[in-house]
């Protein structure tokens, strides 16, 4: 079974005073890209929780908001000065040259962010357990929203492959009719233009075979088939993390059809080519989603 690359995941647990919120939300992505947030006392936990992140997601572009709420008593805070006075001077002149009221600075500096932060200096052990079991649990829960689009995924990628391998199909039976039209046509030609009893019939037929035998496809619809067969069997395949495997069959199907579209001389089969190299395009656009 597919699992898609998005989704998104959110769980929420409190612990004595503490109420802690991870939102995770992913999209497709060639490597695991992450974009953390997090409140400043859990910046000695950075290392430990992009670990549990990578370790549960693969792959993907990934932002995650970890959060944490304060309930119960009142707890003394801290207010980081050099920050607010930072905030302060461009505030201050921003004001005066709008003509605004200088004395209300104050009221905005203490709700920009890290200007003051509860006296908390990190996480007991007991916390930090907790914290990873929320972690945890929303990244099973996007994990569940990926399987889920997994399934719109892989029912879509099988009807492309279905599609393409009922135009290899339509191929098969045209070919022996292509080969009869470009012998007709050969044939044809010469007599119109030298003369019926004017050519080695017995030297024809050898150049027939050398030319035909030059623009056959039919080792290409073998193998063509064969990796519309693999790419099947690697969409029921138990293993999770199949998006490159999958991307790499698909350059492999691109290059008998086009190949095919080379060598075919008919306009029948170019037909054929042109809805082939259509369901591929559509296969290799939903690919890029596959985890």
């Amino acid at each position: 079974m597919l699992k898609s690359m998005t989704g998104f995941g959110r769980a929420e647990q409190s612990v004595g005073d503490k109420t802690f919120l991870v939102d995770i939300k992913s999209l497709n992505g060639k490597q695991f890209d992450l974009q953390l947030k997090l409140p400043a006392f859990l910046k000695p936990f950075e290392f430990d929780i992009r670990k549990l992140l990578s370790e549960g997601l693969g792959r993907g572009t990934v932002d995650c908001t970890i959060s944490l709420k304060e309930t119960g008593n009142a707890k003394p805070v801290s207010i980081n000065t050099n920050l607010a006075k930072a905030y302060y001077e461009p505030l201050r002149h921003l004001s005066e040259e709008l003509g605004l009221d200088v004395s209300t600075i104050l009221s905005t500096l203490i709700k920009l962010p890290e200007v003051i932060t509860p006296n908390s200096d990190t996480l007991t052990d007991e916390e930090w357990q907790k914290l990873s079991d929320v972690i945890r649990e929303a990244i099973n829960n996007l994990n569940e929203h990926r399987r889920e689009e997994g399934k719109s995924l892989q029912a879509d990628l099988e009807l492309r492959i279905a599609n393409i391998l009922k135009q290899q199909e339509e191929v098969e039976r045209l070919e022996p009719l292509r080969k009869q039209k470009i012998r007709e046509g050969v044939v044809k030609l010469l007599e119109e233009n030298v003369g019926k009893e004017n050519y080695d019939g017995n030297r024809l037929e050898q150049e027939l075979i050398y030319y035909i035998e030059k623009i056959d496809i039919s080792e290409e619809q073998v193998r063509l088939k064969n990796h519309c067969d693999y790419f099947s069997s690697i969409l029921n395949d138990a293993e999770e993390s199949k998006g490159k495997k999958l991307s790499f069959v698909l350059q492999e199907i691109g290059r008998e059809i086009n190949t095919t579209g080379a060598k075919a001389y008919d306009s029948t089969i170019q037909k054929s080519v042109v809805l082939m190299k259509d369901e591929l395009e559509k296969a290799k656009e939903q690919v890029l989603n596959v985890l």
